[in-house]
């Protein structure tokens, strides 16, 4: 059996390049979400505020991610994320402007937070139509028996963004302030626009008759609902995310509970994604391919204790290394998922399946962010953590018990398969 190249995907240059667009995409989206928490909570002090921060953004994602999936297996997927990174540097910009004195001087605080969640409504616009485009460039960028390696990889520089975002977004609000903080995010938002230049333009795979949008949208949701391995991954995950969601109730623990202010709030935004990380880096050199369903339902179960654990805890130290498990646990859960969309997905449907995916699973933090406020709002903020890692847990025990398939899923046979192609 040939040896395993852990750098396989890393030697095709415009691959590189698209890690760089990735990490600091997710980099300045992560910061801009802590930074925003942090502001609203501050003007607020409600809970429930940092819940409509989900709901202002989940609304349009869900409601466009279908129609987002047909477009962009229809179009060019280099120009279309050029005009998705435009789309981000806009809100980043408004940010700024409505957070400097000399601009918003004149402005009541329910108008400005009324035009930040605006700009946050507009930001879900986008992020329809991201998510498809990222996952689509991805597959026409290296081989399809790379796959695998580049999705650990493509996954390590979401994880990298998503430790360095929030933690320099809680630091950077310390030190600068939230203002000056956006003008870090709109940077990043530039390095991602300026290296996209460097990847050339792609063919559309999606090259048959156009069979009308809602045929289209028809077909991709058959696919995903076909295909167990997907469907299962998405749904599994999907629940887990919406109950077992702490972050969005962050700022709350972090001024109200462990009082450790903005610095200690930064660490305990990046502790979960540091946790991710470091497992995704791991697993390069120890892949998953085998009894992948099993470890993922592991994974998902050892999330939800997580979870439970970080909302029962007063001490900031155990709070920190909770969240840190809780990352670990989800790096593996992203590199198995990511893997199974990867190989499951034919390149003409890429868009439609990354959109289904998006709609149920990305857009489920969102959702989790509104439910983690509406249960804090009615249950206290321990109690609203504590139900949602115990939901999570109970919704592993019961996929364990009634779907034999998902507890023997196993694609070492498709990895292998494309060794051979």
């Amino acid at each position: 059996m040939p040896k395993k190249d852990p750098y396989a995907s890393l030697r095709f240059k415009e691959f590189r390049h698209f890690l760089v667009i990735r990490f600091a995409l997710i980099f300045a989206w992560g910061m801009q979400f802590v930074v925003i928490e942090w502001e609203i909570y501050s003007m607020t002090k409600d809970p429930l505020s940092l819940g409509f921060i989900g709901l202002a953004e989940v609304i349009p994602a869900v409601s466009l991610a279908l129609f987002a999936g047909h477009f962009v297996d229809k179009m060019e997927k280099r120009s279309l994320l050029q005009k998705c990174i435009m789309g981000l540097l806009f809100i980043s910009a408004g940010l700024f402007l409505l957070t400097w004195p000399l601009f918003n001087v004149n402005l009541s605080g329910d108008l400005t937070l009324i035009l930040i969640y605006t700009l946050v409504f507009i930001g879900g616009i986008v992020r329809a139509f991201l998510g498809p485009t990222v996952f689509s460039l991805f597959s026409l960028i290296i081989p399809k028996k790379h796959y695998p390696n580049g999705s650990v990889w493509s996954s390590g520089a979401w994880q990298m963004g998503a430790v360095l975002g929030p933690a320099v977004g809680g630091l950077t609000i310390g030190w600068i302030g939230v203002h000056w903080s956006l003008l870090v995010i709109v940077g990043f938002a530039l390095l991602a626009f300026i290296f996209l230049f460097f990847i050339d333009s792609k063919p559309i795979m999606n090259t048959a008759k156009d069979q009308g949008v809602w045929k289209s949208l028809k077909e991709g949701i058959q696919y995903v609902y076909s295909t167990k391995e997907i469907l299962g991954a998405i749904s599994l995950d999907m629940v887990a995310v919406l109950f077992g969601g702490a972050a969005a109730l962050l700022p709350v623990f972090a001024q109200d509970i462990l009082h450790v202010g903005s610095t200690g709030f930064g660490l305990l935004r990046a502790a979960p994604a540091v946790g991710s990380f470091l497992t995704i880096m791991t697993v390069t050199y120890f892949p998953l391919n085998r009894y992948a369903g099993a470890k993922l339902l592991m994974a998902v179960f050892g999330f939800g204790a997580s979870i439970i654990v970080f909302g029962l805890s007063d001490w900031f130290l155990l709070s920190l290394m909770a969240l840190f498990f809780s990352g670990v646990t989800d790096g593996i859960s992203v590199v198995i998922r990511q893997t199974i969309l990867q190989l499951k997905t034919p390149d003409n449907m890429r868009g439609r399946v990354s959109s289904v995916n998006s709609m149920f699973v990305g857009s489920s933090n969102e959702l989790g962010a509104f439910e983690s406020g509406i249960t804090a709002k009615l249950m206290g903020t321990v109690t609203a953590v504590v139900f949602g890692g115990g939901m999570t847990c109970l919704v592993v025990l019961l996929t364990g018990l009634f779907s034999p398939k998902m507890r023997k899923l196993d694609f070492s046979k498709d990895l292998h398969d494309n060794d051979l192609s």
